[in-house]
């Protein structure tokens, strides 16, 4: 494995540790903590399916132009995997397992992307909250309306993982190192450009 995909794998595993079958009451917490971002998550992927289900299609990613799909260009926060282990299965699980440990050729696509697109439940919200310009341009000007909805989208989002304030992307990962763990996907704990926002807003 490459180091992307030991850094997964590693977190992966921490996850699946903290989730196992055993620890039903700190599975029903997180999912508890988790719910408004739930349902922040439903909305959008209505959003993006009326809006969006008739111009992102496979096409971009069987044509290696979607930008979101290249090779190792998935940034996934470590909540993000929380979140998405929260909806899964162990079999679910164990599938992205085998996938990440994988060293079969990738070389246009994500590890993630599997012949029906994300073989995620809830796919990293970077994935989620990408549109090309194309697509924007097309959906956008036929219907402004949409782009006043996206816009109020993406301000929510910051709302769960910017950390200027108390975020739902940095308590997932609070938790995970009060129970002892560390992972490098704890962007919000460990990048000097996050840290900085969360000190000058008063939460370090």
């Amino acid at each position: 494995m490459n180091d992307y995909q030991k850094e997964q794998a590693e977190s992966l595993r921490i996850i699946r540790q903290y989730l196992s079958p055993s620890k039903q009451r700190e599975k029903e917490n997180l999912l508890t903590m988790a719910s408004e971002y739930f349902s922040f998550r439903k909305q959008v992927d209505s959003f993006l399916v009326h809006y969006f289900g008739h111009v992102c299609q496979l096409k971009c990613y069987q044509n290696r132009l979607s930008a979101c799909c290249g090779k190792e260009g998935i940034v996934t926060f470590f909540a993000d995997m929380v979140i998405n282990a929260l909806v899964s299965s162990e079999d679910d699980l164990d599938r992205i397992e085998s996938v990440i440990s994988n060293d079969m050729d990738r070389a246009f696509k994500c590890i993630y992307l599997g012949e029906q697109g994300c073989i995620w439940k809830i796919k990293p919200i970077i994935c989620e909250m990408f549109l090309c310009d194309t697509a924007m341009k097309e959906v956008f000007e036929k219907d402004p309306s949409a782009k006043a909805k996206w816009n109020e989208f993406k301000i929510q989002e910051k709302r769960f993982r910017w950390p200027d304030q108390p975020v739902l992307f940095d308590q997932l990962e609070e938790i995970f190192l009060d129970a002892g763990y560390c992972s490098s996907l704890m962007y919000l704990n460990n990048s000097p450009g996050l840290l900085r926002i969360k000190q000058r807003a008063g939460l370090l």
